[in-house]
């Protein structure tokens, strides 16, 4: 074989060893099966306050709905990004449209890996880097309120993504960078109960930071700004810094933030706007001590300076 033969097999031999190895890299990793076996079932009333803190009607009812069809998950959503328009799912439990056939570890899988059932991965639209922090009970318990809605019948239109980003499997390469299931703050274990509830809450099924925290180029949450505010990915204005500097929470009390979370209104009489009214209506829901437990995790976390760009000064 000539010496130029030899270079080209050679090459082609590296290139096969880089792509088997990125296939490896990129399969999707489920959780552990004879845990999730293991896992009780859940409890539907306990799955409301989930359902409730997770904010699922936010994004799973049909656009424009109101009063109860808001617990119709029927989907369609358009979530605009730089990477793609995403369309929400329908996540009813109707067998044909919905999760009506998907077992307990299908849903475990999709909420805390971003896996599906045929294998492929989710995009991360769907804020599952957060879910993974999330118990396997409380995750049954939110499967188990699920079948308790409205089966809908209703398919919502594909996504809209462009090369690269329509390579699903490339999305198994993002997860080794950015699905992780440690804590974002480090808290001692004797922590305050409230604080480490508030954590879990806000970093878990609450998934504040998927819109609180700055993104890098990639899409990855920059966990060094946690929840010190990002460009809203609407293109108009910022998401609130809500660190306790002066930059953002600082001047506000934990019995501020907890009041606000019930009632919408700001220290200053205020009232909430945006796309924060659904949060805000959806926390008011929830028990008394979450909301404090929420307040007091905000007030203990590092102060960092808005993570977004300052605004043009009008010329």
């Amino acid at each position: 074989m000539s010496r130029t033969g030899k270079l080209v097999l050679g090459v082609v031999a590296v290139l096969l060893v880089v792509a088997a190895a990125g296939w490896v890299a990129s399969s999707p990793r489920r959780l552990d099966a004879a845990t999730l076996a293991a896992t009780g079932p859940g409890n539907a009333q306990a799955g409301a306050r989930m359902f409730d803190m997770g904010g699922c009607t936010s994004c799973h009812a049909a656009p424009g709905a109101t009063g109860e069809a808001r617990r119709e998950l029927a989907g369609g959503l358009e979530l605009k990004t730089a990477f793609g328009n995403f369309v929400v799912p329908n996540i009813s439990p109707d067998p044909e449209y919905g999760i009506g056939r998907w077992s307990f570890a299908d849903f475990a899988n999709a909420m805390q890996r971003g896996v599906a059932p045929d294998g492929s991965h989710l995009y991360p639209a769907f804020p599952y880097t957060s879910y993974a922090r999330m118990t396997l009970a409380d995750t049954a318990d939110l499967f188990a309120f699920l079948h308790t809605l409205p089966p809908v019948r209703s398919r919502p239109p594909a996504s809209q993504v462009s090369f690269p980003y329509n390579i699903r499997r490339g999305i198994g390469l993002w997860d080794l960078a950015f699905l992780r299931t440690d804590p974002v703050i480090a808290l001692p274990p004797d922590a305050d109960p409230a604080v480490l509830r508030g954590r879990y809450i806000v970093e878990g099924p609450g998934h504040c930071g998927e819109c609180h925290t700055p993104r890098n180029t990639v899409g990855g949450v920059d966990r060094g700004q946690w929840l010190a505010g990002a460009a809203n990915p609407d293109g108009e204005g910022n998401i609130p810094n809500l660190t306790p500097g002066a930059d953002g929470l600082e001047d506000w009390s934990a019995k501020d933030i907890a009041y606000y979370l019930e009632s919408g209104f700001t220290p200053d009489f205020d009232s909430v706007g945006g796309s924060m009214v659904e949060v805000q209506e959806n926390m008011a829901k929830l028990p008394a001590s979450d909301r404090e437990a929420i307040a007091a995790y905000l007030k203990a976390i590092p102060a960092r300076p808005n993570g977004y760009p300052s605004e043009k000064p009008e010329s």
